[in-house]
């Protein structure tokens, strides 16, 4: 089965050195899924799990990934990144399949 989503290189080490230092037990892996509707769209959502019934299951870059198989086709094509500023760090979830922003290029 295809993997929907990639990790880049600095979200899987961020969330290699989590599995490494954060007490995650060895039975649990990445849950990747959205939360949504409403006027805002989906949220998408990134925590430790344990496998669940109707769970597809994959492995990238050694780091053994669950997403639910009712959110599968909302993650198709997404890329889970870590960003480190100043102000602010934590996951994101990009598509880098669409344009940011192009209304604003024929100005």
């Amino acid at each position: 089965m295809l993997i929907p989503i990639q990790i880049t290189e600095k979200a899987q080490s961020e969330i290699k050195d989590i599995i490494a230092h954060k007490n995650i037990p060895p039975d649990y892996s990445l849950r990747v899924g959205v939360k949504g509707g409403g006027c805002g769209g989906m949220s998408y959502l990134l925590g430790f799990d344990k496998p669940k019934e109707g769970d597809q299951r994959f492995e990238v870059a050694g780091i053994p990934v669950l997403i639910e198989k009712k959110h599968y086709m909302f993650l198709m094509g997404m890329q889970v990144d870590f960003f480190e500023g100043d102000e602010a760090r934590g996951f994101t979830f990009v598509n880098p399949d669409i344009p940011k922003r192009h209304d604003s290029d024929n100005q």
